[in-house]
């Protein structure tokens, strides 16, 4: 079982930074891609809200362990390998990296999560990180995701396995999530009762419905079920813009045709 060194030492070399290139300490968002594997979309997220000053990491947690996108949709996605209680591993150990550089304000940090990233920052809040084994890890520390300001998800998968139907989150950072009405992995009603649970135990929560299909951000979907929608991205990239201007207490950006496409 790794510890946290060493599931961070696999996924550094796989992690993009966007932002200022200087020695400051800065907030960070850090961004988890969903069950396909790293796609162009999220570094668009990550380029847009690096900004605001911040600086992005876009973790790839599948190209350290040789994992293709063939092997993750037949596998990953189908649910038989990499579970989001497994993958909670590197959302906690990327925070025990990013401690360690000394360039990123813990206090201030964003998790943001898409499908299956959403399922595993999700989970990684389920836990206590009290003991050896829990979130896959030899040595969690609790204390790295009590610092954590805010989660942001974007269609996040809640459907069965996912931790969250049935347990209550242990750690509760303010919570935005952006839904997709036409979601077919996990439906609307299903997500907005999840959240709605959350709010309840005390979670800060805020939900954005948006007319769009699961995946609506990446570029390559133009079927039925998952459709690609640059409106509905654009919406959902000014929701995390505007998360994170407002969680750090930054200045706005101004608004542009397509935040992503001016970012790059």
């Amino acid at each position: 079982m790794d510890t946290m060194a060493q599931r961070y030492a696999l996924l550094e070399p796989d992690i993009t930074v966007y932002g200022p290139d200087d020695e400051s300490v800065r907030p960070a968002v850090v961004l988890f891609h969903g069950c396909g594997g790293l796609r162009p979309h999220v570094h668009f997220y990550a380029q847009a809200v690096a900004l605001t000053g911040v600086r992005a990491y876009v973790v790839d947690s599948f190209k350290p362990r040789g994992w293709n996108r063939n092997f993750a949709v037949s596998l990953i996605c189908s649910g038989a390998v990499m579970q989001g209680y497994e993958r909670s591993g590197d959302v906690l150990s990327v925070l025990w990296g990013l401690e360690r550089s000394g360039k990123v304000d813990m206090d201030r940090v964003i998790l943001t999560g898409f499908s299956h990233g959403g399922w595993s920052i999700m989970d990684l809040m389920t836990q206590k990180l009290t003991r050896p084994g829990e979130a896959k890890l030899a040595d969690p520390d609790a204390s790295l995701v009590e610092r954590v300001k805010g989660v942001f998800f974007v269609y996040a998968y809640i459907n069965f396995p996912a931790r969250t139907n049935s347990k209550p989150w242990v750690h509760k950072p303010k919570t935005f999530a952006v839904l997709a009405k036409k979601d077919h992995l996990t439906p609307l009603r299903h997500s907005e009762k999840i959240f709605a649970k959350l709010q309840a135990e005390g979670v800060d929560v805020t939900v954005l419905p948006l007319d769009g299909t699961h995946a609506f951000d990446e570029e390559d979907n133009s079927g039925l079920v998952m459709k690609y929608d640059r409106a509905v991205m654009q919406t959902s990239l000014e929701a995390l813009l505007g998360f994170t201007t407002g969680l750090f207490d930054l200045p706005d950006i101004p608004k542009t045709e397509d935040s992503a496409r001016a970012a790059g």
